[in-house]
């Protein structure tokens, strides 16, 4: 077996269905295995998914047992050469496997590879390269520093921003939403450290792989769509103190020192200034949520073949929605059809997070792969996404 994927599932159905298609595709003449391990999702993942996709293992655990120990308890079943840790709410192109395997085997010194990441508008995503956390890089994180100085080295640490995006590199950290690792590195040091409640899990397994004489890999040659690579969390309370919490485990579980102590004094100061800087936000702000999904017309533009294109409209016209046209491309369309359809048939997920990272921003791009129950998108950093589930004829 070459290659064991393996993705934990909790409350995403739709966009796991979305997912499991374009992993499926991705796999053709690959001696691969996918493993889906479900943390007791409420969403009716385990009917949703009873009889279908008969290529895939499905774990379903009985209760939450958070991402690590999921992770870990699914890695247990891996047999492949190489095991890649993979969210539910990805999607990959057809040579996105193939692409990390040759470069494992061109670089023996890799122990890890990592791939270029966009977000559901066709924007790139700086958590697809990192760096270590630490005292600066926390603090310019905190600070916003890093939105300012994108390309700095000293000011975006964290995201590695002088690093070019489009070229391969050797990086600290990895993103678990898409980590492929040699499986005889994890024999060795082991999959996820269970102690990380909520994020940092992939900046420390990171880190112990470079402990273990190995290198970590950027790849950008192949590109992924991780929908929910922003989210609301990122401006909460929650997200701040379990984020930044893990940079404080990840210190004290490496460096022990007197400057250990100094460290993780001014980084716990940096985190009650920010909560505080969010509750005053909060008490002056009218408007305190932030919509879970995006905003939503009848208008959309299909694009794919005519046959498949025929089929989904109709569709879409018996669920409700009224203004649905095929068009042939992008330039085709008018200022008020923004809302475009991917339907991967023969069309190819490859050209089609190409044609996102072109237009990004400038339509509402959603994907509805062949045979599947779902359309899926998420143009807005600040939401969730969107899941429309079909009803069929």
């Amino acid at each position: 077996m070459t290659l064991s994927i393996i993705i934990v599932n909790y409350n995403v159905k739709y966009f796991l269905e979305q997912c499991l298609c374009s992993v499926i595709k991705a796999c053709d003449n690959l001696s691969a295995e996918i493993i889906v391990i479900d943390n007791n999702s409420s969403d009716g993942s385990q009917q949703y998914f009873e009889n279908r996709f008969s290529e895939v293992c499905f774990i379903w655990n009985q209760e939450n047992l958070g991402y690590s120990k999921a992770n870990n308890l699914a890695l247990k079943k891996a047999i492949g050469e190489y095991v890649l840790f993979l969210n539910p709410d990805t999607i990959v192109g057809e040579d996105t496997f193939s692409s990390a395997i040759s470069f494992f085997q061109t670089n023996t010194n890799a122990g890890a590879v990592g791939v270029k990441m966009i977000d559901g508008a066709g924007n790139f995503l700086p958590e697809s390269k990192r760096g270590l956390p630490g005292i600066k890089n926390a603090f310019c994180k905190l600070t916003g520093l890093h939105h300012l100085f994108p390309t700095s080295s000293f000011f975006s640490g964290y995201y590695v921003g002088h690093l070019p995006k489009d070229i391969n590199n050797i990086v600290p950290v990895l993103s678990g939403a898409f980590m492929m690792i040699r499986k005889k590195i994890l024999d060795e040091i082991g999959g996820f450290d269970e102690r990380f409640f909520m994020y940092g899990e992939d900046i420390d397994l990171s880190y112990r792989i470079i402990q273990s004489g190995y290198v970590n890999y950027y790849l950008a040659a192949t590109t992924i769509i991780h929908f929910k690579g922003e989210s609301t969390a990122k401006q909460s309370k929650k997200y701040v103190t379990h984020f930044f919490g893990a940079m404080l485990l990840f210190i004290q579980k490496y460096h022990r020192s007197i400057s250990y102590y100094v460290e993780y004094a001014i980084i716990k100061i940096f985190i009650l200034v920010k909560v505080l800087s969010i509750n005053c936000k909060n008490l002056f702000t009218k408007e305190k949520r932030i919509p879970k999904v995006d905003n939503l017309s009848n208008h959309f533009a299909l694009m794919g073949s005519l046959d498949k294109c025929a089929a989904l409209k109709s569709i879409l016209i018996n669920n409700g929605f009224q203004d649905v046209k095929c068009v042939n491309d992008l330039n085709s369309f008018k200022e008020k059809e923004q809302q475009v359809i991917f339907i991967l048939g023969n069309l190819s997920y490859k050209k089609m997070i190409a044609d996102m990272e072109i237009n990004q921003n400038t339509y509402s791009f959603f994907i509805h792969a062949e045979n599947s129950l779902s359309i899926v998108g998420s143009n807005n950093k600040n939401s969730g996404g969107l899941a429309i589930p079909l009803v069929l004829p």
